[in-house]
């Protein structure tokens, strides 16, 4: 079998996760989609835009990304 430059793919299938938040976090959060919804002209929802914004903050805590490798 040749050698390719593309690895197997990880699962991708998506893992529902329920979640409590603060009401003020919940304002926060739909202040964040209307600001969203202003400046790219398209609606999101929520539930679209949480995890986006939750990969894009774990991409950027510096400490988090000097965490030693998952064993896989």
């Amino acid at each position: 079998m040749p050698g390719l430059k593309l690895g197997k793919l990880p699962d991708r299938t998506p893992v529902k996760l329920t979640i409590s938040v603060t009401p003020s976090l919940q304002a926060d959060l739909a202040a964040y989609a209307e600001l969203y919804a202003a400046t790219y002209g398209v609606e999101e929802p929520l539930a679209e835009l949480i995890p986006a914004m939750l990969a894009a903050f774990l991409e950027s805590d510096r400490g988090f990304a000097r965490r030693p490798a998952p064993k896989r």
